[in-house]
């Protein structure tokens, strides 16, 4: 799960709350927030850090292997412009085959695909690739590929069909009244 707060708050979370409610799923948060300033994202950061550690979730930071480093999280999530990092897991956002083959020559760990569908998240970013586009560039990668944008419950299962490893998702999580609901039903539909 990618993090925007400002989409949370429009549904009445917190980000450190919404992450804490997520104890017991097997997933990976992604601190997103790049927008704050480096001292205010920290301070963010502790807080979602803090939460993460409770619910024993996985917490990455996008773009930021010190911040990273500092928060103690298992890695970094890098754009697809952003410089190589090391900090434990790294993993690059791609958004077609030539991104995707810098990323596979770049030695990361996963990356995701986007926008797999229309995203209201992230408006006037595509073509969305769709499943076709999606299996294209999965198998054009030994990486594990997170399927990401506009994924929801009833499209998860329809992702691994095409060849991702997984989902990631931001909007589907952020706007639901129970966020870990949504991840819930995520991650039984794919476990199916």
């Amino acid at each position: 799960m990618l993090t925007d707060r400002h989409v949370a708050a429009a549904a009445g979370h917190s980000l450190p709350g919404l992450v804490a409610s997520l104890a017991g799923l097997d997933v990976a948060v992604v601190l997103r927030e790049k927008d704050l300033p480096r001292a205010e994202r920290a301070a963010l950061g502790r807080e979602v850090a803090a939460a993460a550690r409770g619910a024993r979730v996985l917490l990455i930071v996008a773009s930021s292997a010190e911040l990273a480093l500092e928060l103690g999280a298992a890695g970094v999530h890098l754009a697809a412009a952003d410089a190589p990092a090391s900090c434990g897991v790294v993993g690059r956002s791609c958004h077609d085959a030539r991104e995707l083959e810098l990323a596979t020559a770049g030695g990361v760990d996963y990356v995701t695909l986007s926008p797999v569908f229309p995203t209201p998240t992230k408006p006037g970013h595509g073509p969305a690739l769709g499943l076709a586009g999606l299996e294209r560039l999965a198998l054009g990668t030994h990486l594990p590929v997170y399927a990401l944008g506009g994924i929801e419950p009833g499209r998860a299962a329809a992702c691994r069909g095409a060849g991702a490893h997984g989902v990631a998702l931001l909007g589907a999580a952020m706007r639901a009244p129970a966020p870990a609901q949504v991840i819930a039903e995520i991650l039984e539909e794919l476990r199916q």
